[in-house]
């Protein structure tokens, strides 16, 4: 079912085939993830690997006769029977590492037992103008994500006239101002533009990365959607909500605490974060502390003090004594010794979307975080992080899981804003849009955003020597979506101890706390 609708027209048959499926991004922004599996079995297998993919198959082989079996069952992903790279590309397939089924035959029947539910999520993917044409409106739709899927499959292939002929109906369609769906589009193909344009022709070696500063200061621009989101979209609030409750608890009756701030909350202006947890601190039952220090690590200094001072305006104000300084450092390079701690204090550290970053390909860089953290011997780590799957060796994997993140945000901006609010168009093009691109069109060192899901960071973390400390505040956490008026559609829940942001039940962020 799966595999015909993905290789035949979208024509008035199919139409009515899925014309009683909900072609709302709603759906698909809460439908379980199906696509990975599919691609990878059928799709990544014959691609040509970029960098970040190299290693992972030059260690798995794959037998000729698995190839065509696979080929001889109509594994073309589109009309006409053309394989992946098309025909003109079959004969340098030959020669690509091939990948060993023996010792993973199970989970590739798991995977084609899921490909029914393919063409039911990519159908869920519409989201038809409303007033119009609903038929032509789904159908336009349906298109639309055919030529996506279509295009990254050729980029993934490096046929860059294939994929420069598809980018073109793409850009006409894919529009800023248009539905959710063409919207979240329309970041994807910029990001497909992006990739194209660095990638070699069939039969090269390797992927030609763009430099890039990691902690580059964000435009005027990036700093105002920045703060839109903080204000508008609940996720990032949300972190700060958990993480304070979580750092409160653990200065509970201590007179000397310290906040080591990873990234000093996004750099976002007037510490927020901060300003809550010292106005929670001086009203707490009984005396506030007597010292209250906060260290903020990164690049950008003159930021950092900025919110420094004011935080110790504020703290003054509040009848807090409050000890403000920055390390300036990136996570990578950040030592023990950087970090001034005193024996009487309670320590904390605060991550908020921050070591996803320095997740990279031979994890070197977070376990050397980590090490320096577990060094510190902090009382509590609170993490936050995005709730999704961004750091996978394979490009479509990693794209049709971003694909089905973001709808999510889309949709959910869908609700929270009038159709055509300005504020939308700023957050979608300048920050989630960034996010995107880095995604679909960085590798190596370039990709920063690195996302991983829950339980993949509870794997890092208890391998890196830190044990969970369940967060026990779901009835304050479902208290504070109400009292912060998100719209309906954000859901808590708790996964194992920790606590996960949703946008009807797709998971959005995550918090969790570690001790040493």
């Amino acid at each position: 079912m799966a595999h015909s609708f993905l290789s035949r027209e979208f024509n008035d048959e199919t139409l009515s085939e899925t014309s009683g499926l909900d072609l709302s991004l709603a759906a698909i922004a809460c439908y379980p993830y199906p696509y990975l599996p599919i691609f990878e079995s059928n799709v990544v297998s014959r691609m040509l690997p970029f960098s970040d993919e190299t290693r992972d198959v030059k260690r798995i082989k794959q037998s000729s006769s698995m190839v065509e079996s696979i080929r001889s069952n109509g594994s073309s992903l589109y009309s006409g029977g053309s394989s992946i790279c098309r025909s003109s590309s079959t004969n340098s397939l030959n020669n690509i590492p091939k990948l060993h089924f023996r010792d993973h035959i199970w989970t590739y029947t798991q995977r084609y037992l899921a490909a029914e539910a393919v063409e039911e999520a990519a159908a869920a993917m519409i989201n038809a103008e409303e007033g119009g044409n609903e038929e032509e409106g789904n159908s336009d739709g349906m298109r639309l994500v055919q030529l996506l899927i279509a295009c990254a499959e050729a980029v993934a292939c490096r046929d860059k006239s294939h994929a420069s002929a598809l980018l073109s109906k793409l850009r006409s369609n894919a529009l800023v101002f248009g539905s959710a769906f063409q919207r979240v589009a329309s970041c994807f193909v910029q990001g497909l533009i992006d990739r194209l344009s660095l990638v070699q022709p069939l039969g090269a070696v390797g992927f030609v990365a763009p430099t890039m500063n990691i902690i580059d200061i964000a435009s005027d621009k990036k700093e105002e959607a920045l703060r839109l989101v903080y204000e508008i979209c609940p996720h990032i609030r949300f972190g700060h909500f958990v993480s304070n409750n979580s750092i409160l608890e653990a200065f509970e009756g201590e007179s000397s605490v310290h906040v080591v701030d990873l990234g000093m909350t996004l750099g976002l202006p007037h510490g927020h974060q901060w300003r809550l947890l010292i106005q929670s601190l001086a009203e707490r039952a009984g005396k506030p502390p007597s010292r209250l220090r906060i260290t903020g690590v990164g690049l950008c200094v003159d930021r950092f003090r900025i919110i420094g001072d004011e935080l110790e305006e504020y703290a003054k104000d509040m009848g807090i004594n409050l000890e403000f300084s920055v390390v300036k450092s990136s996570l990578e390079n950040l030592r023990p010794e950087d970090i001034k701690t005193s024996e009487d204090e309670v320590l904390v550290v605060n991550s908020i979307l921050q070591l996803h970053c320095v997740v990279k390909e031979s994890r070197g860089a977070l376990n050397s975080v980590l090490q320096v953290i577990l060094e510190l011997s902090p009382k509590v780590l609170v993490l936050v992080e995005q709730d999704s799957s961004h750091n996978g060796p394979f490009f479509l994997g990693r794209f049709m899981e971003a694909l089905h993140y973001y709808s999510a945000f889309f949709d959910s901006l869908d609700t929270m804003l009038p159709k055509y609010d300005t504020r939308r168009a700023k957050m979608e093009q300048f920050y989630f849009a960034e996010e995107i691109k880095n995604i679909v069109s960085c590798e190596g060192p370039a990709r920063v955003e690195r996302h991983e899901r829950v339980d993949q960071w509870r794997r890092r973390m208890s391998r890196a020597g830190f044990q969970v400390a369940p967060i026990k505040m779901m009835a304050q956490a479902k208290q504070w979506l109400v009292k912060s008026k998100v719209c309906d559609g954000y859901t808590v829940v708790e996964e194992k101890g920790c606590l996960v942001l949703g946008w009807k039940s797709k998971p959005i962020i995550a918090a969790s706390c570690w001790k040493c």
